[in-house]
């Protein structure tokens, strides 16, 4: 009887101390919410004066870069007035608070692990691994060479976006440190986004698909049905990214997806990232040709297209001298991908930023991986790989 009396009294207090702490969590979520209030109000009023400057600036940048691509097209001299010429207002507010009652997050981008899981659940994908880091330099680098890429190009490029010493997984934002937080789905030596693979596939899947096949033809037994069975998932692959307008922003809604974060994980591919890598900055290469420009791009002219797209980084490479050194960054880049980027904002104009990029590609192309870039490229030359015709680019939906 006591020993239930007793289990009575101790059920009965459970409750209340639940209660008293319950209400003590209260009381303190009830100040936290008070204070950010206060911090949110402070920082919206800032951001508010601050947009009034911001807002009018870089809609003017989108206008003027709109204006210059009109010109481009027909051929028309561009001037310093094609330009907004002063640097972009910095905001010096207070940061935006974080909202006590809301989880907090990372802001989720999918990493290497989700590229290999959605490719596999999405279409049975796994991509085939090199057997060392060298074997795949080796295909990269036969490729490159095979359709025009030069050895330093590719080898300081690979210096500049994969830190020097990247494997072909590295990912942005883990350049220096593997277990750091991605800061894009960027990807590889030269750090194709999840949005590039979706839009190379929809430009040149054919090309792939022609690539693949030459390999086919030269394999036997179980090394040609597993590229037989390859090329069948990289169809369907190709095939999802022509689902939507050939267009960048609807290519980036794919991205997106789970099939298009699955797609990514080709540039994981032994056979077929080689391919993606390359095409990346040999279409760069063939927009300047097209254009009438014959001059070989340096390694740094051609990482801005590579950083900025070809429009853009075409622009800053047949800017004269005399306008690199004042023409800001800002005007080569949208909004948030210039806030998001540093190295674009400490070097402000577009000789600074070149001149940054290339003292980068020198120093990153003096360690191990780089060298071990240029050495593959130096086999692949030797072996006479550079002498195999190259497939000419063909539009899949017509030129």
């Amino acid at each position: 009887m006591l020993a239930a009396t007793i289990g009575s009294l101790g059920l009965a207090l459970m409750p209340a101390a639940g209660l008293a702490e319950s209400g003590n969590g209260e009381t303190a979520m009830k100040a936290a919410m008070t204070e950010y209030r206060k911090k949110l109000a402070v920082h919206n009023a800032a951001w508010e004066k601050f947009e009034k400057v911001a807002a009018p600036y870089w809609r003017e940048v989108t206008e003027k870069r709109s204006r210059r691509r009109t010109k481009f097209a027909n051929n028309i001299p561009l001037t310093a007035s094609d330009y907004v010429m002063s640097q972009p207002p910095v905001y010096t507010g207070p940061p935006k608070p974080d909202n006590p009652l809301m989880a907090k997050s990372r802001g989720e981008i999918p990493d290497v692990s989700d590229f290999l899981a959605n490719a596999k659940a999405e279409f049975d994908f796994v991509p085939e691994a090199a057997i060392s880091e060298a074997a795949f330099k080796r295909a990269y680098a036969k490729v490159a060479l095979t359709n025009g890429l030069a050895k330093e190009a590719a080898v300081k490029i690979y210096g500049f976006e994969a830190g020097g010493n990247g494997k072909y997984d590295i990912q942005a934002g883990r350049e220096y440190d593997p277990k750091a937080r991605v800061i894009s789905t960027a990807l590889g030596y030269n750090q194709l986004l999840a949005t590039n693979t979706i839009s190379l596939l929809a430009e040149y899947g054919d090309e792939f698909i022609a690539m693949l096949s030459d390999k086919i033809k030269d394999a036997e037994g179980p090394r040609k049905a597993s590229l037989e069975e390859k090329l069948a998932k990289l169809k369907k692959m190709i095939d999802y990214a022509h689902t939507v307008p050939n267009d960048w922003n609807a290519h980036g809604r794919l991205a997106g997806t789970p099939k298009g974060i699955g797609i990514h994980a080709l540039n994981l591919d032994v056979d077929i990232g080689p391919l993606l890598q390359t095409r990346k900055l040999t279409t760069s290469v063939n927009f300047a040709k097209r254009k009438g420009y014959d001059v070989p791009l340096t390694a740094a002219e051609l990482e801005m297209m590579n950083l900025t797209g070809d429009g853009n980084g075409f622009d800053m490479v047949t800017m004269p001298a005399a306008l690199r050194a004042k023409v800001p960054t800002s005007n080569f880049f949208q909004r948030g991908g210039y806030e998001r980027n540093p190295v674009a904002g400490r070097n402000n104009t577009v000789a600074k930023l070149i001149a940054a990029t290339d003292a980068k590609m020198v120093r990153e192309s003096q360690l191990a991986g780089a060298k071990d870039l240029a050495a593959a490229f130096d086999e692949a030359k030797a072996s006479g790989e550079n002498k195999k015709a190259s497939i000419e680019p063909r539009c899949v939906r017509g030129c």
